[in-house]
Parts: C-alpha cells; sequence; structure tokens
C-alpha cells in the first residue's frame, strides 16, 4: 500500500499553493503588481469498493490520512488491519483527486449509514447529513485519567504555530496537531478544511497505529465544532483545544462524552468548558 504516514510535522506538498498575480493597494502608495501565494483547494473523492462514500473540498497532501482518518472518525473503519490497500483511483477522471480505499472482506460496510456523500465543503464537514442523529456515532466516552498543567497548555499554541510552514506563505490554512501530555508534538497537519486537518492527524495516528490517542490533547486553530469534537472521541483525544471558541453542540457532546474541552487558548490564557479535572493550575510535583 502506497502509503507514507511518517512525516510528524506538515511537509507542503505540490500542488498544495498556487501562485497567482495580485495588485496591492495601499493608501499611500501607488498600486503594484506582484505574485502572491494561495492555499489550494481541489475536490477529493474517497470510494469505498468502488464506490463514492464522500466528497470534500481540501487542500492537497497527506491525502492518504484523509481518506484513513475520514473512514476512522466515521465509524466504518476500526483498527489499521481493516485498510488493506489506498491508491489512486485510475478510472477517474481526475485520478489524484480520487481515492480508491480497500477494506479487509471482514469490514462490514453500511452504505446507507453513509449519508455524507453528496458533498461537504472546505468550511463544513456536516454537509450532506440528513439530521443530527445521523452524525452522533457510537464512540464510547472517554475515561482517560490524563492531566495537563494549564503550563503546558499555555506553550503548545507558539508550538503549532512554528510548525505551520505552509501558512507562513499562504496565510489561508487550518491547523490540526496532537502533543502528548508534557506539550511535545507528535503530529501536525494543515488544510483549508478543519475537519480536514483533523481526519489527517487521526488518519496518521490509525496508519501507523498509534492510537487511540488516550494520553494526548488535540489542538486546532479555528473553532471547536461539535464534529471536530465527534472526530476527536473517535480517536480517544481526552483533551480537546481549540484558539477559538466553541460551539454549544461541542460544549454539549464534550460533557455527555467525558472529554475536556479547552476554548480561547491564547497565551497564558484559556475558557475550560467541561471537566476541568484534567487541567492542572500547577505544575506537578
Amino acid at each position: 500500500m502506497p502509503v507514507n504516514a511518517t512525516d510528524r510535522t506538515a511537509q507542503e506538498t505540490p500542488g498544495s499553493v498556487i501562485s497567482t498575480e495580485v495588485v496591492r493597494y495601499s493608501v499611500s502608495r501607488k498600486p503594484t503588481r506582484c505574485v502572491d501565494t494561495v492555499a489550494a483547494e481541489e475536490p477529493f473523492e474517497i470510494r469505498v469498493r468502488g464506490r463514492g462514500i464522500a466528497v470534500t473540498m481540501r487542500t492537497p497532501g497527506n491525502d492518504f490520512e484523509l481518506a484513513a482518518g475520514f473512514l476512522f472518525s466515521e465509524g466504518v473503519i476500526r483498527k489499521r488491519e481493516d485498510v488493506v490497500g489506498m491508491a489512486p483511483c485510475l478510472q477517474s477522471d481526475s485520478p489524484q483527486d480520487t481515492m480508491n480505499v480497500f477494506l479487509a472482506p471482514s469490514v462490514k460496510v453500511d452504505f446507507k449509514r453513509l449519508t455524507r456523500h453528496v458533498f461537504a465543503s472546505s468550511s463544513c464537514g456536516l454537509c450532506g447529513k440528513t439530521s443530527i442523529d445521523a452524525v452522533r456515532q457510537n464512540f464510547p466516552a472517554i475515561t482517560s485519567q490524563l492531566t495537563v498543567p494549564v503550563k503546558i497548555l499555555a506553550r503548545i499554541t507558539g508550538t503549532m504555530r512554528a510548525a505551520q510552514s505552509t501558512f507562513d506563505r499562504t496565510g489561508g490554512l487550518h491547523a490540526a496537531a496532537v502533543f502528548d501530555g508534557e506539550g511535545r508534538l507528535l503530529v501536525l497537519r494543515e488544510d483549508v478544511g478543519r475537519h480536514n486537518a483533523v481526519d489527517k492527524v487521526i488518519g496518521f495516528g490509525l496508519l501507523e497505529s498509534k492510537l487511540p490517542f488516550g494520553s494526548h490533547v488535540l489542538l486546532v486553530s479555528g473553532r471547536a465544532s461539535f464534529e471536530i469534537m465527534q472526530k476527536a472521541l473517535a480517536a480517544g483525544i481526552p483533551i480537546v483545544c481549540s484558539i477559538s471558541a466553541p460551539s454549544s453542540l461541542a460544549v454539549e457532546l464534550a460533557r455527555d462524552s467525558g472529554q475536556t474541552l479547552v476554548g480561547f487558548l491564547r497565551g497564558r490564557r484559556m475558557n475550560v468548558y467541561t471537566s476541568p479535572e484534567r487541567i492542572l493550575a500547577r505544575s506537578r510535583g
């Protein structure tokens, strides 16, 4: 299976950025023409057993992880051995944007349940879902005893930002990063879609046989939505941090599932919405 999921930090992939001509204006200078780079946004179709089950708008790169992470967070697969192989679909008009995922014969796929196959934009991972019940997957509640000092959470935002190489060039990508309990970066991925970035880090964990992330922290650059929390729950992540705000459904799911949800993590300040006992006010010892 042609999968390379060993890079822990985001690597710029050919096609992930596009050059375009822009005209720059300033109140104190004449307009000037120059070349700028923007984040690429391309459709990506995931096929299982020859059937298309999802189309999402994503930034090219780490596509194997994206496909694996999506299938895992949707509950289609449960372990690394469920995936026999993955390869671009050569019968597609755009093979580079179409991924065939080959599953073990023992994996049963309920295609009728996979109602997201119509379309998902880069800003919303739930487009195509028919009801709120359809997105509530059956994942067990978090029982992890992980605790993390507040000082560690205060510094992981800087670590993530320093690793966002493509964001430095475009300013237009979300990031998702997984850290251990000591604040060490395990993996970071960037994408124009925040839910895609989370799928990519979960896909990394699956393909590298590192799941569940029961002793880890997930940090996302965008807001904490219901789907972000559900994906984290699928991966067994006990602490989810967001630089931005959480939604009401994200808070509700975190409370019901025993997850610690941290919002507005900016520097030394943060809001802890659920299960605050995992966040230590002082360092260990």
